[in-house]
């Protein structure tokens, strides 16, 4: 029987309504009331939300972002470079076209934001092994956050020392040479905790060229100051490193789908050169952080300040070049809530304001056969990101509340041109030989501003004590990334950038009207959300394996279904279930018509069976199907495969203080391409394009406590 202290395990980094930073002295049994206390939260909003805990990793071996999230509806999250976890993550069609640097969500670390302050992540910085529990906020449930997205927000959520005391370390080894290696401690002393965790992984992969390693480690300490105020403090720090294998195109995937992309070959394949090239990234990040709270009767004010220094180096194909990026980000974070009745789910009022301000040197060089070549671009890039919140719950009757609110988004984009010489160096090959010309330079400095208001209107009438129904009228916002305003351009598969793209963009809007059911009867629970979005000016990103560009689509819209379930069939036997439906399209667009965009799945089901053999022992079955094909041009001239991959795992606790998992992915070896690059118009059938996923792979693993 565990007994956890019902302290700041959750609230203390959720960004629930009306979170707080708490150090109970209350002790219970089974779940954590705090952890309940999110999810009731996160029940009660009107709108797409969920609450993922680590026991739902349990079993798995080689978790990856994309594993913890695909068990969400609505949240679709495939592997994009060869399964080193570097998903392509979008929510509702945001960040749908966005990798290797992603855009379209906020990502939160206890509560605080990994974007930088243009609004984009580098996915691979966050470790889902060591999140205890992960917020999801779908649609505009997110803009209370400070979210400028219409996707939403994810927060992953650390333990604590109150509420994971102990040592714990694992192992685990397989297939491609995976290897990781986890150690986690925490303690408690008084009104004090503190805990820390530390995890490595490397990886061969599964095609050439391929390899991948990260180290992260982090630690947050907590102090309760008085009756009414407690304090939390983070650090982390993540060590990147991960290689590019690259698109192939149809025909030399289906020869051999673990090769690396060999570059072009005249009627078989059209892309980078990965072989001469050697693309790959490499990342650092060191985070700092604190959150307050103050609970004063009915108030409660929480304040949170962060600040992460990333370097950033990419090695992209000679097309792109080096770019290597290094600055830093503080944010400040300031949240007050009034619930004066407390067995309300929600507060009364809330109001929030999130403000991001970083500045970064970024600088190109080009990929002479892998090896740093000449500058040929460099710049001083300063961002920042204002949202203020306020928004209202109100009870019009015990079973009705209505819920309107407004968001104010700012946000700024500044580049100054730091090349000091006239021209810019290529590198380029003839068939014969490489030459060395060269080109007037052009100014890349900028200065862009985006602002808007968008409102919002929840309502929500609980059926019956564990049925709700809502509905929704919203509008969201979400300003271009550098990575949009400031690319490198005029480059291929055997030639340097010419220059850069400036294009001035304007931001994306969106009006999203939704409905939703949830709620639990018997054996069955459900969580069924449907909603429509009419876009302008989305920010429609796409490439040609060598170059990419950003540009504003017109009119589009945007259709799905989020359908989740569990139902326990027997005593012994249950069944999960997450489905997401996704039509998305570009409306009388003067290039693609009324085209699906390219990259989103319109039927994509995660589903599972797990049976317990006996109390200690379980067994699982899964199945990962998108039972569509998927177009990879705006054109949709060209497609990739519907593809299904069947997932076994099993876990004993041999006593409460030793697991022992398995798992075999894709057991039936089957040959699938998991994702695509998006393009706009393919040029012809064999555009390097496709990304194979992983063959079948074995893993174990044990984890130990004490």
């Amino acid at each position: 029987m565990a007994l956890l202290a019902a302290s700041d395990a959750v609230r203390a980094q959720s960004a629930a309504p009306a979170s707080t930073v708490t150090l109970d002295e209350v002790v219970i049994e089974g779940e954590p009331a705090t952890e309940a206390e999110a999810r009731r939260r996160l029940a009660a909003t009107a709108g797409g939300t969920a609450v993922i805990d680590a026991s739902q990793n349990i079993g798995k071996a080689n978790v990856s972002i994309a594993d913890t999230l695909n068990g969400v509806p609505g949240v679709v999250a495939v592997p994009f470079l060869g399964g080193n976890d570097q998903p392509k993550i979008h929510i509702r069609g945001s960040g749908l076209q966005s990798n290797p640097t992603e855009r379209g969500l906020l990502m939160l670390q206890d509560g605080l934001p990994i974007n930088r302050a243009d609004g984009s992540y580098i996915v691979g910085l966050i470790d889902a092994r060591q999140a205890d529990v992960i917020e999801v906020f779908r649609g505009y449930t997110a803009n209370r956050l400070g979210a400028q997205t219409l996707g939403g927000a994810i927060n992953f959520i650390s333990p604590t020392g109150s509420r994971a005391p102990g040592v714990e370390v694992g192992v685990e080894g397989g297939s491609f040479g995976h290897l990781v290696a986890t150690a986690r401690a925490g303690a408690r002393q008084g009104d004090a905790d503190i805990f820390g965790q530390i995890s490595t992984s490397r990886r061969d992969g599964y095609r050439d060229w391929n390899d991948s390693e990260r180290t992260a480690a982090a630690v947050n300490a907590g102090a309760k100051l008085s009756d009414n105020v407690s304090t939390r403090l983070f650090f982390g720090y993540t060590d990147l490193a991960f290689e590019v294998p690259g698109p192939l195109s149809r025909q030399l995937y289906e020869l051999d789908p673990r090769q690396a992309a060999p570059g072009a070959i005249p009627g078989v394949n059209a892309g980078p050169n990965v072989l001469r090239d050697r693309p790959r990234r490499d990342t650092e990040q060191v985070r700092l952080g604190s959150r307050t709270t103050g609970t004063f009767g009915a108030n409660t004010l929480d304040l949170a300040i962060g600040y992460a220094w990333t370097d950033d180096s990419f090695r992209f194909p000679i097309g792109t070049g080096y770019r290597d990026t290094t600055g830093g980000d503080t944010t400040v974070s300031l949240r007050y809530a009034y619930q004066p009745d407390t067995g309300a789910a929600l507060p009364l009022f809330e109001a929030t304001a999130l403000y991001v301000v970083g500045a970064s040197e970024r600088n190109y060089f080009i990929n002479d056969r892998s090896a740093k070549g000449a500058l040929f671009g460099a710049n001083d890039l300063d961002a920042d990101t204002l949202s203020l919140n306020a928004g209202f719950n109100i009870p019009l009757a015990p079973t009705l509340t209505v819920s309107p609110a407004v968001t104010y988004a700012h946000a700024s984009r500044d580049s100054t041109d730091t090349y000091a010489a006239a021209r810019r160096p290529r590198l380029a090959y003839n068939g014969t030989s490489w030459l060395t010309p060269t080109v007037a330079a052009t100014d890349t400095s900028f200065s862009r501003s985006y602002d808007a208001v968008s409102p919002s209107l929840g309502l929500t009438y609980q059926l019956a004590p564990n049925s709700l129904v809502f509905t929704a009228l919203s509008r969201s916002f979400e300003a271009p990334t550098f990575d949009d305003l400031l690319e490198a351009s005029g480059g291929g598969v055997n030639a340097s950038p010419t220059g850069f793209l400036t294009p001035d963009l304007k931001a994306e809007t969106a009006t999203t009207l939704e409905a939703g059911w949830r709620g639990t009867a018997g054996r069955l629970g459900w969580d069924v959300v449907a909603y429509y979005s009419w876009l302008d000016n989305e920010l429609i990103r796409t490439t040609d394996g060598n170059v990419a560009a950003t540009i504003n689509a017109t009119d589009t819209t945007h259709f799905g279904v989020e359908l989740g379930g569990t139902l326990k069939l027997t005593d012994r036997l249950s069944a999960r279930l997450a489905y997401t439906y996704q039509d998305f399209r570009f409306d009388r667009d003067p290039l693609y018509g009324d085209n699906r965009i390219a990259g989103a799945p319109r039927h994509f089901i995660v589903a599972a069976l797990r049976y317990a053999v006996t109390a200690p022992w379980w067994i699982e079955a899964e199945v990962q199907w998108t039972l569509d094909d998927v177009p990879v041009d705006n054109a949709n001239t060209l497609y990739s495969d519907a593809f299904a991959v069947v997932n076994v795992r099993t876990n004993w606790a041999a006593t409460p203080s030793f697991d022992i998992y398995g798992e075999v992915r894709n057991l039936f070896d089957a040959d699938y391409i998991g994702a695509t690059l998006t393009l706009g118009r393919a040029a012809n059938a064999y555009q390097a394009a496709f990304l194979p996923g992983d063959g079948r792979a074995f893993y174990a693993g044990t984890k130990v406590r004490f």
